[in-house]
């Protein structure tokens, strides 16, 4: 028996695997699809010679947007999201989040064009690291100092220059 509830059907049983839908079904397409997955952290830091705000120990709270691409899987998958956090967690985050970052980066101007830079090859080394399907790849990388201002870096850029 179906039941409604303010125009909403109630779902009585779930669908079953090999009763409702076949394995060989579960994966749609073989198209190249694009994953992303964002991050916001908190930070401070200060710009070296540079005349302006940014000359001060101020902070931001930062975003970072991943997007990672490749072929799906057997069950429709290119990279589980939670992967992508967890490399997110252990791998980059803990130098960025809630850190002076003039210390815990890399010899470099923290300008958002640096750190998305050195972002990128963070990612780009975990992922390499980490078992994912061949044909999986990090397209980009976007940090957003404020809401309205980011830095990008993409991998034909990388790739490349």
């Amino acid at each position: 028996m179906q039941k409604d509830l303010f125009g909403f059907r109630i779902v009585e049983g779930l669908q079953k695997l090999d009763v409702d839908i076949k394995q060989s079904e579960l994966n749609y397409h073989k198209k190249r699809v694009l994953v992303s997955k964002e991050f916001t952290f908190d930070a401070s830091h200060h710009l070296h010679a540079y005349e302006g705000k940014c000359k001060n120990l101020h902070g931001h709270t930062y975003k970072v947007v991943f997007g990672i691409s490749g072929f799906t899987d057997e069950i429709g998958l290119v990279i589980d999201f939670g992967d992508i956090k967890k490399i997110w967690k252990d791998e980059i985050e803990i130098y960025l989040d809630h850190r002076y970052l003039n210390e815990t980066l890399p010899n470099m101007n923290t300008t958002a064009e640096n750190m998305v830079v050195w972002i990128y090859e963070k990612m780009q080394m975990a992922l390499t690291k980490h078992p994912i399907k061949e044909g999986t790849r990090l397209e980009f990388v976007r940090l957003f100092e404020t809401p309205t201002s980011y830095a990008e870096a993409k991998r034909e850029w990388m790739e490349v220059e």
